[in-house]
């Protein structure tokens, strides 16, 4: 596969097509949206600053894929990314989030994406560092003995700690065998005793519980700053040779990660690369005359309006604009319309998908085609116990024609009932997994009427058990 900067919108859709069934129309809306940030960084001169994405809204009932298309596409693209429902955040001034926090988070997704890329970097040097510490730990390397520095107290001059001297030959060979032994593996069981670094302590937000608001966030932000730039206090612990290896060549990773450069690079990528998903947008338009709570879905959407225009959000690694952040929002828009959204919000999000509901040709697809079906994923949980599940054309059928029998005669949860059926389905054979070991379970049309027929012919068995 190309790398992800330049895949084309057709490559883009193949790769979704991989993990979600349908939803064409869909696929390449994010797949332009996607290949646009391409082209934007080939254009040269103040032309570039002056093209923004074309921010899409998804129209469609719950469970046919909005949010997994939004997370591929990010994951595709090795973007930040990150989801929020609209309805956590309220007008500024009543009790709930400020919009705010949706870049700040952004911003922490941001930086954990650019440390884990930069820790990869480093991480060969980081295990030469970690190997070398541990040598020192299994063969400690000698040190000058001078009486004056040992015991300033008694008229010696308090000298810095000499360096260590060049090894002798037999510690060199004693000090080689060892890393022999211990780069096969041969010492990983042996318990050592090393000094790591303390993790700074994390500060919770103080907002939580309290409306969230703007200046206790701050006064978070600004503690947690605090106490990342204190120094770590070492401590000495125990532990096998292979934990020491792995905590100290994370520990040498984030030292020779340079945190201004990973700041400065993870803004970068959340300016110009950053995804948000905004859920359940529907449940913030106003119905009606605006009265009541209605005001405050309204001062909401007022609220989110800068953040997808284009503004300056200040965070603890630096201020953030959000012009060039793609901004997908979705809804089912069964109690209102894309049209009750305020006229400048509605401007803002210029591409509308409407998104289609799951017939029982795409369940079918869902539980057996795609790259970790549903099919595909209990078969590998139960093959760890050694039963072998062996799913029959006419048994996943039926199974894709009971979870749409149940979603039409109750709530309608798209493609969220085949996990609620293939549950049950699998509950007794999951359940005596260790007593079937070495057996072949064949799911057929008739294994699955076995167990679902009754529970999915009652409506008040399926509602409250499927």
């Amino acid at each position: 596969m190309p790398e992800a900067a330049t895949l084309t919108p057709a490559q883009i859709v193949a790769e979704l097509d991989k993990h979600i069934v349908g939803q064409a129309q869909a696929k390449r809306a994010v797949a332009i949206a996607l290949r646009n940030r391409w082209r934007r960084r080939q254009v040269e001169g103040p032309m570039r600053a002056e093209i923004t994405p074309k921010n899409i809204l998804m129209i469609g009932p719950t469970g046919v894929g909005k949010t997994e298309i939004a997370r591929r596409l990010a994951r595709l693209a090795q973007a930040p990314f990150i989801k929020v429902e609209a309805t956590k955040f309220t007008e500024v001034g009543y009790v709930g989030r400020d919009v705010d926090t949706i870049i700040r988070d952004l911003v922490e997704t941001a930086i954990k994406q650019v440390r884990e890329r930069a820790m990869v970097e480093v991480q060969a040097r980081a295990l030469d560092a970690a190997e070398e510490r541990v040598l020192d730990v299994l063969v400690p390397p000698a040190r000058p003995a001078s009486p004056a520095a040992a015991f300033p107290f008694f008229g010696g001059a308090a000298e810095p700690p000499a360096p260590a001297q060049p090894a002798s030959p037999a510690e060199s060979a004693a000090r080689q065998k060892l890393r022999k032994r211990l780069r096969e593996g041969e010492l990983d069981s042996r318990e050592i005793e090393i000094e790591v670094t303390m993790a700074a302590p994390q500060v919770m937000p103080l907002g939580m519980g309290a409306g969230g608001q703007q200046g206790l966030d701050d006064i978070s932000q600004q503690l947690q700053s605090l106490f990342s730039q204190m120094p770590g206090r070492r401590t000495a612990r125990k532990m096998t040779v292979a934990e020491a290896m792995r905590t100290l060549a994370q520990e040498e990773a984030a030292r020779l990660v340079n945190e201004e450069e990973v700041r400065a690079r993870a803004i970068e990528a959340a300016e110009q690369s950053g995804i948000v998903f905004i859920d359940e947008i529907d449940k913030v338009a106003s119905r009606g005359e605006h009265q009541g709570a209605d005001v405050s879905r309204q001062g909401v959407q007022r609220d989110l309006l800068p953040l997808i225009e284009g503004t300056a959000v200040n965070t603890r690694y630096g201020v953030v604009r959000t012009d060039h952040i793609l901004f997908i929002a979705s809804g089912a828009f069964h109690l209102s319309q894309p049209s009750d959204l305020i006229p400048e919000l509605q401007g803002r999000l210029p591409i509308r998908v409407e998104m289609q509901a799951l017939t029982p040709d795409d369940f079918v697809r869902i539980l057996g085609d795609t790259d970790a079906s549903l099919v595909r994923q209990y078969q590998s949980l139960l093959a760890t116990e050694s039963v072998t599940l062996d799913f029959t054309a006419e048994g996943v059928r039926r199974l894709a024609d009971i979870a749409f029998e149940v979603n039409e005669r109750t709530e309608n949860i798209g493609a969220r009932r085949l996990h609620t059926v293939m549950e049950r389905l699998l509950e007794q054979v999951s359940f005596d997994a260790d007593a079937r070991a070495g057996h072949t379970v064949i799911i057929d049309a008739a294994f699955v009427d076995a167990r679902l027929a009754e529970v999915a012919r009652s409506d008040d068995l399926a509602r409250y058990i499927l």
